[in-house]
């Protein structure tokens, strides 16, 4: 066990010199409150361990019969020295506050700004409900270990140093019991250390699991109540924090015989100082030891203990944040993979669209490629509908137009260039993108469109909301364009939120339009009329439309057709129907009219 424990504790310790380096830099503006509250602990320990010399003194000046003026001078003094370290407690105590508290808010900003630059290929490494227990419960627990390092980190050893020193010097072989009782101590400590350190470092991976259920839980509570799984939900969120209740109960229990080891040294110490002290006292009179350095040694015995316990929290604490530590920096470390060239292109000359030999997978170590072998080219202003059956690879394959992913073999061109030479900014503000999964915020209807144009005027809103049909819903709203929309688009349905969402990508004007099958929650008639006022209001603008109904891309200049990850045929919606026997099931298959009207 003690070999493990060092090896741990060598572990631990350069494990935590390169955290609190990376740590480090996220302390910026709350450095000088950082260093004034070592200093300020500094002086308030010094002050502390003066207090019982004094004292002392003062019980020595009494015994021998001190008049009231020398009493007095001694008591002003203490009561100067006590308000003293009051003041530096005091202010150390916010400064700390103030600085551990500002530490924290800067991790968070920092890892969400780094989440905000990661692509999607960063994104999938990580849970949503992972990301979140290291945005709140690990940066607290690193505030608190912070709190700890600058305040109680600082203090203890101190005492510990000038109490010893001062019990040596009052006590003289009285002392020599803490270096009994020490090692005793210690030995329990790191007991406790090396058994609870697995232990809070399993607990966080269960914080996952456990917020994951909630998450789950709350976003899909329509599917649970229509599907009468409320047991079944409850009994998986049980399971989950039984698990978290479990580990800490362990981990608690272990903790809790701190106390007791505490309790233990103290009385040992105690016993031994009020027997041996006064033993001595009366044996040799006062001589070689009085009463003035008994209470000194008794106060400075509750000093080094109360030390050593507090160090053993220190590096419990140490040992809680230590894997918070690690998590956050794993964000915080997490470099995007795509990044800008050296000299980007910020203009797009046109919406044409290249696909030169193109594959891609998810992953490196993914065995199968998503996409295999794709050669396509599309003219600017040039409509084209893709098609196939679920996994086809359709989503992937228009991700890679913005970069959204990097195509794994091949090139993919905007405009006649590389999409790797563009400036990320400036190639997604020309391609707009549709998601099948219709993302809205908590906001008004207005502020939800303007993510496509911060500057949009009121008139440019109800334009592209007509094009999209969606102010037919909005102008039954009471309040119009100022309707709150809630958190996800809760109060509004789903052919609602996928017209707002495409009148959010027209206000960007882009050059590229893309629908990831994002009319599929609106009725034929209205999808018919979405695309003609497409038509007519961006006619140089390049569409590529994704979806399940052949009703939807039939217009389209042209169609792909997409199996496995390949494409399997590319015409009109006639020639297809003629040559291409995936495009023809699945179009009589939606129309069973179809087929005579064909022929």
């Amino acid at each position: 066990m003690f070999v493990s424990l060092i090896n741990t504790t060598r572990f631990l310790g350069k494990g935590l010199t390169e955290l609190l380096r990376e740590l480090a830099k996220s302390i910026r503006e709350y450095k000088k409150v950082s260093i004034i509250t070592p200093i300020l602990i500094t002086m308030e320990v010094i002050i502390e361990c003066i207090i019982p010399f004094i004292t002392a003194n003062l019980v020595n000046q009494i015994k021998a019969g001190s008049d009231l003026q020398t009493i007095s001078k001694y008591g002003l003094i203490l009561i100067v020295l006590a308000f003293l370290s009051l003041i530096c407690g005091a202010v150390a105590g916010t400064t700390s506050a103030t600085a551990a508290c500002g530490f924290a808010k800067n991790l968070r900003q920092d890892m969400f700004y780094a989440i905000q630059n990661y692509s999607f290929e960063n994104i999938d490494k990580f849970l949503t409900s992972s990301l979140i227990t290291r945005m709140t419960i690990d940066v607290t627990n690193v505030q608190n270990a912070y709190m700890m390092i600058i305040r109680v980190a600082i203090r203890s050893p101190l005492m510990l140093i000038f109490a010893f020193t001062m019990a040596f010097y009052m006590g003289g072989k009285m002392a020599w019991i803490f270096l009994v009782v020490v090692p005793i101590l210690a030995v329990g400590l790191g007991f406790v250390i090396y058994k609870t350190m697995p232990l809070f470092r399993k607990v966080f991976k269960k914080y996952d699991a456990l917020n994951k259920s909630i998450q789950e839980n709350i976003k899909g509570m329509r599917v649970v109540k229509s599907f009468v799984r409320e047991e079944y939900e409850q009994k998986k969120f049980e399971a989950a924090a039984e698990d978290v209740r479990a580990d800490f109960t362990k981990a608690e229990r272990i903790l809790a015989l701190n106390g007791p080891l505490m309790q233990f040294c103290l009385y040992i110490v105690m016993v031994f100082v009020l027997s041996f002290g006064s033993y001595t006292i009366i044996t040799s009179r006062g001589l070689d030891f009085d009463i003035g350095q008994f209470s000194a040694i008794l106060t400075y015995n509750f000093m080094i203990l109360m030390s050593l316990m507090m160090l053993s929290m220190v590096f419990v604490m140490i040992t809680i944040s230590a894997e918070s530590a690690k998590r956050i920096v794993e964000v915080i470390q997490e470099k995007s993979t795509l990044t800008n060239p050296e000299n980007p292109i910020y203009e797009v000359k046109d919406g044409s669209i290249d696909f030169e030999n193109v594959s891609f997978k998810y992953s490196q170590s993914a065995k199968k490629m998503a996409l295999s072998n794709i050669n396509l080219h599309i003219k600017s202003g040039e409509t084209i509908g893709i098609i196939g059956g679920t996994g086809s690879s359709k989503s992937t394959l228009i991700q890679l137009i913005p970069r959204l992913y990097d195509a794994t073999e091949g090139v993919v061109k905007v405009g006649g260039v590389d999409v790797k030479k563009y400036d990320l900014e400036a190639l997604r503000n020309q391609v707009a993108v549709i998601l099948q999964k219709n993302i809205l915020f908590s906001g008004t209807i207005k502020e939800n469109l303007r993510w496509g144009n911060k500057n949009a005027t009121d008139e440019e809103l109800k334009e592209v909301c007509r094009i999209a049909c969606a102010d037919e819903f909005i102008n039954r709203f009471p309040d119009g364009y100022d309707t709150y929309v809630e958190q996800g688009g809760a109060n509004l349905s789903g052919g609602q939120k996928q017209r707002l969402c495409i009148a959010r990508a027209l206000l960007k004007k882009p050059k590229i339009l893309i629908f990831d099958d994002s009319t599929s929650a609106v009725d034929t008639k209205t999808d018919a009329k979405i695309r003609k006022a497409l038509k007519e209001f961006m006619p140089h603008t390049t569409k590529i439309i994704i979806a399940q109904r052949t009703s939807s891309v039939q217009d389209a200049d042209r169609i792909i057709v997409m199996d496995k990850g390949t494409i399997v045929g590319i015409g009109t919606h006639k020639e297809l129907l003629k040559n291409n026997e995936i495009y023809r099931e699945v179009y009589y298959s939606q129309n069973k009219a179809g087929e005579q009207d064909e022929e």
